[in-house]
């Protein structure tokens, strides 16, 4: 009985030499190293009239795993998304885990005490509100 030729595929090899060269990153490199997450989750920042809001994407990640903060004018998001216990051997593995973190530098004129965050769905949602100063006003024109 003959075994059915298997295709060469150059971007299977790729990605997995992509995906090995990735661990051997951060076994090097990343948070045991110097103290720094060893990767940052992908994130948006959009204005509205009223706020500023961050979206970053977090799946798999409990509200206890990550951490908020706002250092003056910089907003950070770090955590750890904790490696699960498996049965049998990995043939493919993209998935993250470990340490990682956030940061995006923010206008000064934010109102700090009223932010507000919310989880759900894997996508942790910031809403940073401005100061009153920094909002949009109307200004009518007196006859």
């Amino acid at each position: 009985m003959t075994q059915p030729v298997s295709r060469w595929d150059p971007f299977r090899e790729f990605e997995d030499l992509y995906s090995q060269m990735g661990r051997l990153w951060e076994t090097a490199f990343g948070a045991g190293a110097s103290g720094t997450p060893a990767w940052a989750p992908l994130a948006d920042v959009s204005e509205t009239d009223d706020a500023y809001v961050v979206e970053v994407d977090l799946p798999g990640v409990k509200r206890d795993d990550v951490n908020i903060n706002l250092d003056g004018d910089e907003l950070s998001v770090t955590g750890e998304i904790k490696d699960v216990e498996r049965e049998g051997q990995f043939r493919t593995r993209t998935r993250r885990t470990g340490a990682f973190g956030y940061r995006v530098t923010l206008p000064r004129n934010v109102d700090a005490d009223n932010i507000a965050a919310g989880l759900a769905e894997g996508v942790l949602t910031i809403r940073v509100p401005k100061a009153n100063a920094a909002k949009p006003r109307r200004i009518q024109i007196d006859d």
